[in-house]
């Protein structure tokens, strides 16, 4: 492993490569912007570092390497994020730049610095652009020392890497032992890095604090656990709202991939809320088995974004955690979750699924348990994660079916000698109860919720 000052000699070599300095007029720096023609013939590594403040949020301004103390704008007694894209085949700017520095910038006072390695991570050849992020890690590993060398704290210093940029993040994160204060990775890429060592991808001891997040692990993002916590949206494969066939063009390639990034600019939203459920496996927190978080009391369930520090400490004395959520498919994405816990008294052993209806005037939305077959059998407790796409302030009905899939023969009945709806992210909501239901196989009851301390 290289020493200390020669990581920050190369660094500073690089940083300087190609570099020009910045005006100072009024003009803005923007994000480097390529075409197809580029990525055919190949571009070679040249790294940008755009910075924005609260000041100029919507003008960038390019850091000079050398001479930190000449961008006033840089203030080194404030946290830093780091924003890091991937790999880019067409050579255009992320969409989602401006969209992340404007709410990176709403959590509190920062410098965020874009890091801009279009140049390098622009090629039709993967292979290169993963090569790249060796030297673009040494790049940034001698910037950040300079950061280090003139006042600031590693310790505030918070990576977020997207893709190819979450691995390049870990990099950095090693090159400098670990002392970073935390990195985010957005769907960190698989291919070239499925069988790589902990060594050669990210990790959790890459920085004091690792959070990652999963949306597509049976293509371009990385299987299993490689943070502090792991947050597998939809199980981390197969967002709702994604093409299913190639027919689709190149949304069917991209579209699982990027909603890590959507999903986490709507976490960084305030009026979008996504809980993670710790859990061992999806069909586990599906079948309602993960729903308490006693570890986490007194706080509830970890939440995806930026503010993890409720969760930290009891997640880094667990040291890996993998917390599961169900999302819809277009903003604000989060479901409407339910546990429902059911006591049955039938004479014969029935399996099936269940569906459930909450009513609210006109409206209602639909959850269905059909990713298993449940069993009602004699005096059985039975319990289940009801999840909904929308959200009903008030709800006035609850209709349920039972669907076994017996198409011949008499229908059999199956009792509810009670049933309990708890809402799991509006705590304050009261519990919702009925109680003594006579239920018919395949056909839907509907009833009125009662508060959980009364009975007919």
């Amino acid at each position: 492993m290289p020493s200390s000052r020669l990581l920050a000699l190369l660094g500073l070599l690089m940083l300087c490569k190609g570099q020009e300095e910045t005006g100072s007029g009024e003009s803005c720096d923007n994000f480097t912007d390529l075409n197809l023609s580029h990525c055919f013939m190949g571009t070679s590594l040249y790294v940008r570092l755009l910075l924005y403040t609260r000041s100029n949020l919507d003008c960038g301004r390019e850091i000079n390497h050398r001479r930190l103390a000449s961008q006033p704008l840089l203030n080194l007694s404030r946290p830093t994020a780091f924003v890091i894209h991937g790999y880019r085949p067409t050579g255009a700017p992320p969409i989602w730049i401006n969209h992340i520095v404007h709410l990176l910038a709403e959590q509190e006072d920062l410098n965020v610095i874009v890091v801009d390695w279009n140049k390098g991570a622009a090629n039709l050849n993967y292979f290169t652009a993963v090569t790249y992020t060796r030297e673009a890690a040494y790049n940034l590993t001698g910037f950040i020392m300079k950061m280090e060398e003139e006042g600031a704290s590693l310790s505030s210093i918070h990576l977020i890497g997207v893709s190819l940029g979450a691995h390049l993040a870990g990099f950095i994160g090693a090159n400098l032992k670990g002392k970073i204060g935390r990195i985010t990775g957005l769907d960190p890429a698989g291919p070239m890095f499925t069988s790589a060592t902990p060594e050669e991808r990210l990790d959790p001891t890459d920085a004091m604090f690792v959070d990652v997040l999963h949306t597509d692990m049976d293509s371009f993002g990385l299987r299993g656990a490689h943070g502090h916590i792991d947050f597998y949206a939809n199980g981390g494969v197969d967002q709702p709202g994604c093409p299913k066939t190639i027919f689709a063009g190149k949304s069917y390639f991209v579209c699982d991939h990027q909603r890590s990034v959507f999903l986490y600019l709507c976490s960084l939203n305030r009026t979008c809320s996504l809980t993670g459920y710790p859990c061992s496996s999806y069909s586990d927190f599906l079948e309602g088995r993960c729903l308490q978080c006693e570890a986490f009391r007194p706080a509830s369930c970890p939440l995806l974004g930026y503010d993890l520090g409720p969760w930290r400490e009891t997640l880094l004395r667990l040291r890996q955690t993998k917390a599961f959520f169900s999302t819809t498919a277009t903003l604000p994405y989060r479901k409407m979750s339910y546990r429902v816990d059911m006591v049955t008294w039938n004479q014969y052993l029935r399996w099936g699924v269940v569906y459930i209806r909450l009513h609210s005037g006109r409206n209602f939305t639909e959850a269905r348990t059909d990713h298993q077959l449940l069993r009602f059998e004699q005096y059985t407790s039975t319990r289940l994660l009801a999840q909904f796409d929308e959200e009903l302030q008030h709800v006035h009905k609850i209709s349920m079916r039972i669907s076994t899939g017996n198409v011949i023969g008499p229908r059999y009945k199956i009792r509810l000698l009670r049933i309990r709806f708890t809402p799991l992210e509006r705590p304050l909501r009261p519990l919702m109860c009925r109680f003594d239901i006579i239920m018919e196989e395949n056909m839907e009851v509907a009833f009125r919720p009662l508060p959980c301390n009364s009975r007919l």
